[in-house]
C-alpha cells in the first residue's frame, strides 16, 4: 500500500500533471478528453500524452478510447486513499 501511494504522491508531485489532475477532475461530466487538455499548455500533444501515462500508470487516472480519442476520469478510489493518509496531518496542524 505504501509502495502504491508512493507512485501516487511522485506522479501528481509535478506541476503539469497535477494541473491536468485538475482539469480532468474539474471538467464536465467528470471526465475530459486529450483534445479538450491540451490547449491549457504550451507542450507538444507527446508530452501531454506522457504525462497522462504517468498518471495512468499510478492509478490516478484512467482512460476510455472512443473513437480516435481517449477520454480520462479521475479514480475516485486513488483520492479517496491519498486524502485518507494526508487528514490525520491536516488534523493534527489546525490544533496546533
Amino acid at each position: 500500500m505504501r509502495a502504491e501511494l508512493a507512485r501516487v504522491f511522485k506522479a501528481i508531485g509535478d506541476p503539469v500533471r497535477l494541473r491536468l489532475l485538475s482539469l480532468i477532475a474539474s471538467h464536465g461530466g467528470g471526465e475530459a478528453c486529450v483534445c479538450d487538455l491540451t490547449g491549457a499548455f504550451d507542450l507538444s500533444g507527446p508530452t501531454i500524452s506522457h504525462h497522462l501515462k504517468v498518471l495512468r500508470e499510478a492509478g490516478v487516472i484512467e482512460g476510455e478510447r472512443r473513437g480516435t480519442w481517449i477520454y480520462y476520469r479521475v479514480r475516485a478510489e486513488t483520492l479517496r486513499a491519498v486524502s485518507v493518509v494526508l487528514a490525520p496531518a491536516a488534523v493534527e496542524t489546525v490544533l496546533a
